[in-house]
Order: structure tokens, then sequence, then C-alpha cells
């Protein structure tokens, strides 16, 4: 299954008002925009007042910001595997990526 990071990474932002966007079904010009194509950053609309679209760019902060994070908890099971076998304590982070502790 494939995560979805854009989606992920705007749930991070106005975190006081869940579910704070929804998105666009016309363009500007009155067009239908199908399915496929709607769920992009430029289509992004606003469903809860008080709520603000974050910039492009602190979106794209957040996807690599959660990526990265991925990528440190595999790293630490990968490591947490091997000190296992070889009988080496583990650090933290390798026992919460290996055991959700």
């Amino acid at each position: 299954m494939n995560r979805d990071y854009f989606q992920e990474a705007l749930h991070k932002f106005n975190t006081d008002k869940p579910n704070w966007y929804g998105w666009k079904k016309v363009d500007g010009d009155g067009n239908k925009i199908p399915n496929a194509d709607r769920m992009t950053y430029a289509n992004i609309k606003v469903i809860k007042d008080g709520a603000t679209i974050p910039s492009e760019s602190d979106v794209n902060a957040k996807i690599q910001e959660i990526k990265d994070a991925d990528t440190a908890r595999a790293n630490a099971a990968t490591s947490g595997k091997a000190k296992l076998k070889a009988g080496e304590a583990l650090t933290d982070a390798e026992i919460a990526a290996l055991f959700g502790a």
C-alpha cells in the first residue's frame, strides 16, 4: 500500500481544526476538475472557518520530515535486528522501531 504523504502532511497543519481542507471540483473557469487531478496543492480548499492553507514549501517540508522519520525508523529497526543477533544492547529508537515501545 502506498502512503499518501501529501494528505498526511496536510493533516499536520491546522490541527485545532480537524478535516480542515477539501478539494476543488471546478477550476477558475468553471471547468470540472477530473477526480484523478483534484488532489493537488493548487486544488486545496479550506472547509473549516479559521483554517489557512499552508505554503506549498511548508507542505513539501512536512512531507520530507515524515519521509525522514520513516527512514530513521527503518534504519533503527535494521540496526536493532543486527544488534539482537550479535547480543548487543539496543538504543531506545531501536526498541521503539522493533517493538513499538
